[in-house]
């Protein structure tokens, strides 16, 4: 019978994900839409932000190890986590508001600015997305209850994410659809993100008996951590393959609507179906869970997500045929995401077993590794096509041509399809902790007494 404590854990964690994934979604959805088309950025400032925002996403993302580092080694009556994810949530929900105030800079003054802003966001952000999540294996080590509790904050992270694709344009919209708009729409995000991470921050208690107290790890081993466990970079190269094309699709969702379907109000409309059927999705997640391992369930999932981009490119722009088709994707994407965060847990547990230290933060600290390194790439895809395919520089959508579009299509969807491909085939062949590795390993730890169980009754409750 699940405890309380366990229960509440579950439903706190997983709201505070709501108003963090807000944020994200802005940021990384909508920022280079608010360059292009609300600021109005030429096409040398264009080209320049693209080398910048690649370049700046690449190098943050070689920080978040050491990101990482410090949660690991946070010594606090509060714990190592919640510290950070406080000062992140904070720092990062005001720094996304400079990035969408217009300063009245231009040039070379203004490009300079937004590197600024956007390196200092991504490393608070960074530092908030490390420590939330690598809690995750610090609630609970049942891999069944990880996947409820994982689900839960899948749930509320893509409610928090389709708040704002659903409601972006018709609010900003409604607010004007100028610089401003979009200003007080960022403020109304970052006063979200703060309300809902305080279920988390409140609410949630760590098991942290669980655990045998470890040393502090040091910048030596830190290295050792990453790139001794093996587990954790054959699921951090797929998870990353993933999310390139997971971002570069999604990214382009606007401009596909405004210059291809040529109504960009039916983009909120679309977006709306997609999110629903990502929930829907994620609801279900456990009652296939109990009939098929992960395995199976990814092969499932991937084969969705094929079917669906194959439609999609060959359907015309009638919402009969890309709707179903955007059912298919983001159904098997949902699935995908959360059985990536399971494989990424799990691996926490297969370092402690291979090199006697959980660190938890430091395993973690690949996702924001992963995320930004795939935004950073599908950033750069779509700035580059937006340039190239006449996008940036058309005046409306009857003045980008055929060739134009179809380029935007490809970039949108074949290309993403095929990195989801390729991360499947290399978990697939070279992934190895299922159900019968991962028991294994917890009887391993027990028997070392780097986990303190009485049974197997108290991984879920106790």
């Amino acid at each position: 019978m699940m405890s309380n404590i366990t229960k509440r854990n579950r439903y706190f964690f997983g709201l505070g994900t709501v108003g963090r994934d807000m944020l994200y979604a802005l940021v990384s959805l909508y920022l280079v839409f608010y360059l292009t088309e609300i600021l109005d950025l030429s096409d040398t400032t264009m080209l320049w932000m693209t080398g910048v925002l690649t370049v700046l996403r690449i190098f943050d993302a070689v920080n978040d190890p050491f990101m990482g580092y410090l949660v690991d080694n946070t010594q606090s009556r509060y714990g190592k986590f919640k510290p950070w994810i406080a000062i992140g949530g904070v720092i990062g929900g005001i720094l996304t508001v400079l990035l969408f105030t217009d300063l009245g800079l231009a040039g070379l003054a203004y490009v300079l600015t937004f590197a600024l802003f956007y390196l200092l966001w991504d490393f608070t952000y960074g530092a908030n997305d490390i420590a939330y999540w690598s809690m995750l294996p610090a609630l609970t080590i049942d891999q069944k209850e990880r996947e409820k509790t994982g689900s839960f904050a899948r749930i509320c992270a893509n409610i928090g994410m389709y708040l704002v694709v659903v409601g972006i344009i018709p609010v900003t919209n409604a607010l004007g659809g100028d610089k401003n708009a979009w200003f007080v729409f960022s403020i109304i995000v970052t006063l979200l993100t703060w309300f809902f991470l305080l279920f988390t921050l409140l609410g949630v208690k760590e098991k942290r008996h669980l655990y045998k107290k470890e040393e502090r790890t040091s910048l030596k081993e830190l290295i050792s951590v990453i790139f001794r466990n093996d587990q954790l970079l054959i699921t951090a190269i797929a998870m990353g393959l993933f999310m390139i094309g997971y971002c570069t699709t999604t990214s382009f969702g606007v401009y596909y609507f405004k210059y291809a379907y040529k109504d960009e109000n039916m983009y909120a409309v679309f977006a709306g179906i997609l999110g629903l059927s990502q929930l829907v999705a994620l609801s279900i997640f456990n009652l296939f869970s109990k009939k098929y391992n992960r395995k199976q369930l990814y092969t499932f999932s991937t084969i969705l997500v094929v079917l669906g981009y194959l439609i999609f490119f060959v359907a015309p722009e009638e919402m009969r045929f890309i709707g179903p088709a955007g059912v298919l994707i983001f159904v098997g994407e949902a699935f995908i995401q959360l059985l990536m965060l399971m494989f990424l847990a799990d691996t926490v547990e297969y370092g402690q077993w291979k090199l006697g230290r959980r660190n938890e933060s430091i395993t973690f600290s690949v996702q924001p590794f992963i995320n930004k390194i795939g935004g950073a790439i599908a950033n750069g895809i779509v700035m580059l096509t937006a340039v190239l395919s006449g996008i940036n520089a058309a005046a409306s959508p009857t003045d980008v041509t055929a060739g134009g579009l179809l380029m935007m299509k490809i970039s949108m969807l074949i290309l993403p399809l095929c990195f989801i491909v390729a991360g499947y085939l290399i978990y697939l062949y070279k992934f190895k902790i299922d159900q019968e590795m991962f028991d294994r390993i917890l009887t391993d730890l027990a028997a070392r007494g780097d986990l303190k169980l009485k049974g197997r009754e108290a991984l879920a409750d106790d």
